[in-house]
């Protein structure tokens, strides 16, 4: 079977099932582009996200004197270490981590 365009009239003896060679067929590239009004909704939290992004340029990332501070603890061994904390705040870390992922 040959696919001819449909602005060759076809004379292979094949008749179209469902329209006739002077029919005109409908130019979907100009009723698709008439119809996609595109448009976008920034929600709120979008909004925010975009307003935080902007204002860590005027923020430090790092607490120069908080680090400063820490290392000195930890170099004199006054640092308080408490591995029980740690621990719990590894494993409600983990659960949470669980909870969000199924």
């Amino acid at each position: 079977m040959t696919i001819q365009p449909l602005t060759i009239k076809q004379n292979n003896g094949v008749s179209p099932s469902k329209s006739t060679p002077n029919e005109k067929v409908p130019n979907t590239n100009v009723q698709a582009s008439k119809k996609a009004n595109d448009s976008v909704d920034i929600t709120t939290v979008a909004k925010q996200i975009a307003e935080g992004l902007k204002s860590p340029k005027s923020t430090p990332v790092i607490n120069e004197k908080r680090v400063e501070e820490v290392r000195q603890l930890l170099e004199n061994g006054d640092y308080p270490i408490n591995a029980e904390e740690i621990a719990r705040k590894m494993i409600e870390a983990e659960r949470e981590q669980y909870n969000n992922s199924r």
